[in-house]
């Protein structure tokens, strides 16, 4: 019956409880500070998840979703009548009632979160199509997490799209959505924190208190594509919960250090047509000034057939010989990380084979889907097809990997797919592409990666991502905007993927679509990128010039002492990471982590545990203000040569320092500490 929906207990077992109305299931999985709730009608199919992986262990098909293998399992206290069921673990109280499975969470007796009356999930279409969850909402509770998400940290009061796009020139204050799908997100309220994570890859959106309703209390909701609903609760504190999000994910990969020094990239060099006399002139001039570059983003413009770009074509014209290109920079201690698109067009030399083997995604009446894709159609690779997956990994070898390029770019992978009757092979069980898309920007990168398992000092970007994506690839976020206003919104959406199990990450420096930066605003954002994990200057600049660290010849001398500064950090970044990876905790983060006081919207972060980076974001001004944390601390600045005399402020200071865009950026240092 509408609205009236009876759950009987059918089995209750260990940490395990099943439910049934009709048919209509619901489960209940109790784990150490960690429930899982799903609720799915017989016959439904749950696709496997790739997300989740608390054993480091994801078979080649995906994890079954309702696993509970590497998940350290609870047995809870149950009482319960007719109407309802109450589990007690730890300090945490759940009460279920039967009529429409509705769950309070109470946190030491107090109210932490309740689903809304009358319905939250949507069991028979009385809220419409697809998945919901409907849950209570505090006016001023925090909302924390969602993956690259732009505007503030705190995302309350806010409406967002559960989906990827290729937004080039986004707007870092608003634009939505952009390039990740982490359907994950923290609130804090006044009784605490609770995070939560839907298992899902189907598009969705997320309502923050957007949307009131005069029939229910106030409520923030979740909604998708799928029939069905499966979710994470985790309770602790938000430090607490980005660990354990991070741990159920499966943490993130320890990078070559390489990955972690100065890269280059612009599309002007490979989209020239000297591209190879362009490129080994970067070399020279690093050289030239004292730079030593770790690797560089080898742009698409390698590919190009004419004014277009094939994957996996070289462009002899350009670059005569690609073996002879990646071993210069090689023997100068530069890796290439070449781009790699995931789309083939209409008329690249292999789309024939591949159609003709079944690889791509496809239409209804089985033939290639097409999609517009830089300028001309094609059709995406179906990595669902094990067909499929072996031949891009076979791509990447012979026309990568052979000629000395070991790591990937994987690039435009965020499968723009919107047509509900294109299907994937989904792993032998056909699914409709449009409910997993996100996912093959992750099966993509995983192809890739399989081509030099056995090379040593390799890695992998993607630009699109998953939750479970940092097991296997870093990333950064995306085409930004050359702007002050960008810049600043640019750091709160670091904060936010820091927040969300994204640690190895970073920006195109100086930003990559609009104009050329002024003078100021690359200084200022490289002071800033110094203390980001990814440490990458990349453009496309309507005016032909390129973000070099040479951009402005007249402050090379800067540049190269805020270079000479993130070259004198890699060794405390690399034992950062290392301690990210051995923790699960973030590498760059929100100093509330740390001081749950703290405004969650500062400029001021950890770099980290032992250096808190003070950066400026706007325009004409050259001065930091900063109310140092706990601790004790001494002006990085300062350091190393005057450790023993620099002086050192307490926690809780407020101090002033002045810095220009010439001068080295502000940065504390933990009294005792060594970072260099």
């Amino acid at each position: 019956m509408k609205y009236d929906h009876r759950f009987n207990l059918i089995s209750g077992e260990g940490s395990t409880y099943c439910f049934k109305e009709a048919d209509i299931n619901a489960r209940l999985d109790f784990f150490e500070n960690m429930l899982r709730v799903a609720v799915f009608r017989d016959g439904s199919r749950l696709f496997n998840t790739f997300s989740v992986c608390p054993d480091g262990e994801m078979p080649y098909e995906g994890r079954d979703k309702l696993s509970v293998s590497g998940l350290s399992r609870v047995i809870p206290d149950v009482s319960g009548d007719d109407d309802t069921c109450t589990f007690s673990f730890g300090n945490l109280r759940l009460m279920l009632e039967k009529k429409n499975f509705l769950i309070s969470h109470f946190l030491s007796e107090k109210l932490l979160f309740k689903d809304r009356e009358y319905m939250a999930y949507n069991l028979d279409g009385e809220l419409g199509r697809g998945a919901c969850h409907y849950l209570s909402r505090e006016e001023d509770e925090y909302i924390f997490g969602l993956g690259d998400k732009s505007g503030d940290v705190n995302k309350n009061k806010r409406t967002f799209k559960l989906g990827t796009t290729d937004s080039m020139g986004f707007d870092a204050s608003c634009s939505d959505p952009l390039y990740k799908h982490v359907p994950f997100y923290i609130c804090r309220n006044s009784v605490g924190a609770y995070g939560i994570y839907y298992d899902t890859y189907a598009d969705g959106a997320f309502d923050f208190g957007r949307e009131h309703d005069n029939y229910y209390s106030p409520f923030k909701s979740f909604r998708c594509e799928d029939d069905s609903l499966i979710y994470y609760v985790f309770y602790g504190s938000v430090p607490q919960i980005v660990n354990a999000f991070s741990r159920l994910t499966g943490g993130t990969f320890l990078p070559p250090e390489w990955t972690l020094k100065y890269c280059g990239s612009t599309m002007a060099y490979t989209d020239a047509d000297n591209a190879g006399e362009q490129l080994e002139g970067f070399l020279k001039q690093c050289d030239r000034y004292g730079i030593s570059p770790g690797g560089f983003y080898m742009s698409s413009g390698y590919t190009q057939i004419g004014e277009k770009r094939y994957v996996f074509h070289w462009n002899t014209d350009k670059i005569p010989s690609p073996e002879r290109l990646s071993g210069i920079f090689r023997e100068h201690g530069t890796e290439f990380l070449p781009n790699i698109k995931p789309c083939f067009l209409d008329d690249h030399p292999m789309y024939k084979t591949i159609a003709e083997n079944g690889w791509f995604l496809k239409n209804a009446d089985g033939t290639p889907a097409k999609f517009p894709f830089w300028g001309g159609m094609g059709s995406y690779l179906d990595f669902t097809n094990r067909g499929a997956a072996s031949f891009w990994t076979e791509c990447v070898r012979k026309n990568l990997v052979d000629k000395g390029y070991y790591s990937t770019w994987n690039d435009n992978n965020e499968y723009d797919v919107p047509d509900e009757n294109v299907m994937a092979a989904g792993f032998g069980t056909p699914i409709r592409a449009k409910l997993i898309k996100p996912l093959f920007s992750f099966l993509m990168t995983r192809a890739s990666l399989e081509a030099c398992k056995d090379i040593g000092n390799k890695t992998a970007v993607s630009r699109c991502g998953i939750a479970g994506t940092a097991r296997i690839a870093s990333t950064w976020t995306g085409d930004n905007r050359t702007s002050f206003a960008d810049f600043r919104y640019n750091h709160k959406m670091a904060m936010t993927m820091s927040l969300s199990g994204i640690y190895n990450f970073g920006q195109d420096i100086g930003g990559f679509a609009g104009p050329k930066p002024s003078k100021e605003l690359f200084l200022r954002w490289i002071q800033y990128g110094i203390f980001t994990p990814r440490f990458v200057l990349h453009s496309w600049n309507p005016d032909g010039s390129s973000n070099m660290p040479w951009l402005y010849e007249d402050e090379i001398d800067t540049v190269k002492r805020l270079f000479d500064l993130r070259e004198a950090l890699i060794p405390y970044l690399y034992a950062q990471m290392e301690r990210s990876v051995r923790t699960y905790d973030p590498v760059i983060y929100p100093v509330f982590l740390k001081d749950p006081d703290y405004d969650p919207e500062s400029d001021v972060f950890f770099f980290g545990d032992d250096i808190l980076a003070c950066p400026i974001f706007d325009e004409g001004a050259e001065e930091v203000e900063v109310k140092l944390p706990e601790g004790r601390w001494q002006l990085g600045r300062e350091l190393p040569d005057n450790t023993d005399v620099a002086a050192v402020y307490e926690g809780g200071e407020t101090v002033k320092i002045h810095c220009s865009m010439r001068d080295l950026p502000v940065f504390f240092v933990r009294a005792g500490s060594k970072v260099f």
